[in-house]
C-alpha cells in the first residue's frame, strides 16, 4: 500500500513551507517517526517525520514550495520488509569503443576571438551523454553553454579560469556506447549509536534560510550551533546566535597599542573576480592600447523631445503598446547622422577599411553578471516603435541572462546611456572591432543663452569617443553635430532632413 505524506499545518499564518533537505533518497528504506526531510517556512524551520515504515518515493525535490496540504512524498508500506524486495534487473554497462573524442571552443561569433571557462558542470572522469551540458564558457560579450559531443568518460583539459583560443582544446570524451551506469547504494552500517550522537554530512552545514540570515549578520558557522538533524544549523540558530565579540584586551595590549580603535565594524570581503570581468577587463584594455581613442563633447537641448514625448506619450502607448522613450530618439539620430558621415559606421579589418551600408546599433544594458551589449539589427529601417520593441525584448533577455551569442555580435556603432546611474559626463570607450561609441549622460536644467535672453532649459551632456586611425576630427565633430541637430528639432527626423 502506498501512504501520502502531505505537508502538515504548521501555523494559522503558514499557508506555504519550502523543501530545504532530503535526508533520505528515492528508494531508501525509512522507519516509523523517522525525520526524512527538512521543510522551511517564512517563520521557523521544521522536521518532517516519516508516517509509516517502507520504501520512500520522493515527489517533492529540494527548493520547491509545496501550500499546506499538498502531498511531498510517498512512503510503499508493502516494501517495508527485506524479504519483501523484488531484485533489480541487471543493467548493461557501458562498453568503450576505443576512440576519443577531441572537444575544440567553437566559434561563436565573428569579433570573438577567444573564451574563458568560467565552470565545469561536471567532474573529470564522469561518465557524459551526447547533447548534455558539461561546462559554462565566458566570451567578453556573453556567457553561453557547453554540450558534450558524444557518449563517453570525460577527460578535462582546460580548467576553470582558463582562456582558450577559438578553435583550441578543452576537453577530450572516451566514447562509450551504452546509457551511463547507474552506482549502487550500499547499505548505511548499523553501529548501535544513537543518530543525533553520529557526526554526518549535514553536521555544522546551514540551511538555505540560515545562510542568507548568517552572511547578513556576518556570522561564520563556526560560531553557530546547529540544533537539527545531525547538528544542522536551522533558520532559528543563525536568528539566536551572536556576532563573534572582539577580544578583550590585557594590559599589556594596552601598553602596546599606539592606534586607538576606529568605530564601527571594519570587516573586509574578498571576492574572485569572474570570468567574464575578467574577459571584459582585458578586452577593454586592449581596446585603450590598440586604438587611437579620443573623446567629443556637444550639449542637447532635449525640451522639443521631451515636449513631444509629453504631448503623444498616451496615444503613442494606446496604439503601439509600448512606451516612447528617449532612447528611439537617439537611435535614430545616431542611424541618420551615420548615413551622413559613414566612416564613423565603419570597422579596420588588417590594413582595410569596411564600411557598412546599414547601421546595426548595439545598446549597452546593464546585466546581473555585468555590462551586455545586444544588437538592433538594420534600426535605420525601423519605426520608432519598433525601436522601442526591440530595446525592451533584448533589455529583458540581458537582465534574464538569456541572450544569445547571435544576439550580441556584429555591431557596427553602439549607444551607452549613464544617465540613468546619474552621470553627468563620461568618455565611454570604444567596443571593439566598432570605431566609435555615443555616450548619454542624465538631463539637469541649467541656464542657456537663446537669443539674447537667458533660459532655463533641460540640457543633455553627449559624447562621443572614436578612433582617430579612420575618422577624422571634422568627422566626428561633424557626426555629434548632425546628432544634436536631429535632437533639437525632431521633426527632421520624421522628414529626413
Amino acid at each position: 500500500m502506498s501512504l501520502e505524506i502531505k505537508v502538515p499545518t504548521v501555523g494559522e499564518s503558514i499557508t506555504e513551507v519550502t523543501i530545504a533537505q532530503w535526508f533520505k533518497q528515492e528508494g531508501d528504506q525509512v522507519t516509523m517517526d523517522e525525520v526524512i526531510c527538512e521543510l522551511e517556512s517564512d517563520k521557523a524551520t521544521f522536521e518532517l517525520n516519516a508516517e509509516a515504515a517502507g520504501s520512500l518515493h520522493i515527489i517533492a525535490q529540494t527548493g520547491e514550495t509545496l501550500e499546506i496540504g499538498q502531498v511531498i512524498c510517498e512512503i510503499d508500506t508493502d516494501a517495508s520488509s527485506p524479504q519483501k524486495e523484488t531484485p533489480k534487473a541487471e543493467i548493461p554497462r557501458p562498453q568503450s569503443t576505443g576512440k576519443v573524442h577531441n572537444m575544440i571552443v567553437p566559434t561563436v561569433g565573428e569579433s570573438i576571438t577567444e573564451v574563458t571557462i568560467s565552470g565545469w558542470l561536471k567532474a573529470d572522469g564522469d561518465f557524459v551523454e551526447l547533447d548534455e551540458v558539461i561546462a559554462e564558457v565566458d566570451s567578453d560579450k556573453a556567457t553561453f553553454e557547453l554540450p558534450a559531443e558524444a557518449n563517453g568518460i570525460l577527460r578535462i583539459v582546460a580548467n576553470e579560469g582558463d582562456t582558450i583560443p577559438i578553435g583550441g582544446l578543452i576537453c577530450k570524451i572516451e566514447v562509450m556506447e551504452g546509457k551511463a551506469p547507474v552506482p549502487e547504494r550500499k547499505p548505511e552500517p548499523t553501529t548501535g549509536v544513537p543518530v543525533a550522537d553520529k557526526t554526518t554530512y549535514a553536521s555544522g552545514h546551514a540551511s538555505p534560510a540560515a545562510v542568507k540570515i548568517m552572511a547578513e549578520r556576518g556570522i561564520g558557522p563556526a560560531n553557530v550551533k546547529g540544533t537539527g538533524k545531525d547538528g544542522r544549523i536551522t533558520k532559528e540558530d543563525a536568528e539566536k546566535a551572536q556576532p563573534p565579540q572582539p577580544k578583550a584586551s590585557t594590559p599589556a595590549d594596552k601598553e602596546t597599542a599606539t592606534v586607538p580603535p576606529a568605530p564601527g565594524s571594519r570587516n573586509e570581503r574578498t571576492v574572485p573576480m569572474s570570468s567574464l570581468r575578467k574577459t571584459v577587463s582585458r578586452r577593454l584594455v586592449s581596446v585603450k592600447n590598440e586604438t587611437a581613442m579620443l573623446t567629443t563633447f556637444n550639449e542637447v537641448n532635449m525640451k522639443p523631445i521631451i515636449d513631444l514625448r509629453k504631448k503623444y506619450k498616451e496615444p503613442f502607448k494606446e496604439k503601439y503598446e509600448v512606451g516612447l522613450g528617449f532612447m528611439s530618439f537617439f537611435t535614430k539620430a545616431v542611424t541618420r547622422a551615420l548615413q551622413d558621415w559613414p566612416a564613423v559606421n565603419a570597422r579596420i579589418e588588417a590594413e582595410k577599411i569596411i564600411y557598412h551600408d546599414f547601421a546595426d546599433i548595439s545598446i549597452a544594458v546593464s546585466a546581473p553578471k555585468g555590462l551586455m551589449v545586444p544588437v538592433i539589427r538594420n534600426a535605420e529601417s525601423m519605426r520608432f516603435d519598433q525601436i522601442e520593441k526591440e530595446i525592451m525584448r533584448l533589455a529583458t533577455k540581458a537582465r534574464e541572462g538569456k541572450l544569445s551569442i547571435a544576439e550580441m555580435t556584429g555591431g557596427t556603432f553602439t549607444i551607452t546611456n549613464g544617465g540613468v546611474f546619474g552621470s553627468m559626463l563620461s568618455t565611454p570607450i570604444i567596443n571593439a572591432p566598432q570605431s566609435a561609441i555615443l555616450g548619454m549622460h542624465n538631463i539637469v536644467e541649467r541656464p542657456m543663452a537663446v537669443n539674447g535672453e537667458v533660459k532655463i532649459l533641460p540640457i543633455m551632456y553627449v559624447a562621443l569617443s572614436y578612433d582617430h586611425r579612420i575618422i577624422d576630427g571634422r568627422e566626428s565633430v561633424s557626426f555629434l553635430v548632425r546628432v544634436k541637430e536631429l535632437l533639437e528639432d525632431p521633426a527632421r527626423l520624421l522628414l529626413g532632413i
